[in-house]
């Protein structure tokens, strides 16, 4: 059984709900795909399954780090695949979940990982550059250098930024030459649910207010109370970073809010990229046009073999 369904898709169009129902009717565990959702205690601001619904269905690769450990994008390739693998094997059928398209298509289409030596004083350097003259100034440097590599990454996350440079200097030519792909050994079926553009924002501007409902500003007291510095690249996410800015008095918590929506809907905008609607490989669903079933009738024919592997 070499089967793997994908769940794709913006943040808030309800996929961990959908996934979590798909799981359970079709005898499946569900791997996230969530660059944020590694870490632990970052709970609320990261949308995390409850505790009641990590009970339902097994979940793999969530909270896996501390907000202090550095973790790349091969860390989650090699621990996605070790996960998909054992959930194969004990013959379940295994559901890739989330919306960071960098770890998504990391694993369905085998992106090799370049191999290069982390060069700490380079990226001290780059990062004295980037708190000098902000992340944006440092993102343009690596559109010049190497536009197809700045493409696949958000321009705000300096970390990545700072490692695609660095492979560049060590290299002397383009990262994204060095993203070779081996397509890994599963049948894959790309599940996409998608709404309308004012649907998804209104569904993000309600999933926001509910975490600051449900206490995010505590959760993030209550990480700085544990030591994680609230300058942690971990901490720099959406939500986090906004939150934060409130504790140091640099805005009111309304405004704060205001703005975790505003990017979020910008991040959304990012993630199309990612997501193309028009990417053959992807079934797009969408979820106030078209019923539950069909996406569990889609799975089923995947299943029994009446579609065969998502284009590639």
């Amino acid at each position: 059984m070499n089967q793997l369904i994908a769940i794709v898709g913006p943040t808030g169009i309800g996929k961990s709900q959908i996934a979590l129902r798909l799981a359970q009717a079709f005898n499946g565990e569900i791997v996230g795909a969530d660059s944020r959702q590694v870490y632990r205690h970052l709970d609320i601001g990261t949308a995390k399954p409850s505790l009641e619904e990590l009970n339902d269905v097994q979940h793999h690769l969530i909270d896996i780090v501390n907000p202090d450990e550095k973790f790349s994008m091969a860390q989650y390739q090699r621990l996605a695949y070790a996960a998909i693998s054992d959930i194969q094997k004990r013959g379940k059928l295994p559901f890739l979940v989330g919306g960071s398209g960098l770890y998504v298509w990391g694993v369905l289409e085998g992106w090799q990982m370049p191999r290069v030596a982390p060069d700490t004083k380079f990226r001290h350097n780059m990062e004295r550059k980037a708190a000098d003259n902000g992340a944006e100034k440092l993102y343009e440097e690596l559109m010049e250098v190497d536009p197809a590599a700045a493409e696949k990454i958000d321009r705000r996350n300096v970390r990545r930024v700072i490692r695609a440079l660095e492979v560049y200097k060590t290299k002397k030519s383009h990262a994204s030459r060095f993203q070779s792909r081996e397509k890994p050994p599963f049948n894959i079926h790309i599940i996409g649910l998608t709404a309308s553009r004012a649907e998804v924002y209104r569904r993000i501007d309600l999933r926001v207010d509910d975490m600051i409902a449900k206490g995010l500003v505590n959760e993030v007291e209550r990480l700085d109370g544990m030591g994680y510095g609230l300058d942690l690249p971990a901490m720099s996410s959406i939500g986090y970073k906004q939150i934060v800015m409130f504790l140091k008095g640099e805005s009111t918590l309304a405004s704060a809010a205001q703005q975790i929506k505003f990017e979020t809907h910008r991040f959304v905008r990012h993630q199309y990229a990612w997501f193309r609607l028009k990417d053959e490989r992807i079934n797009w669903f969408d979820i106030v046009e078209q019923k539950e079933q069909e996406i569990k009738t889609s799975v089923s024919q995947f299943i029994e073999g009446q579609i065969v592997n998502s284009r590639n």
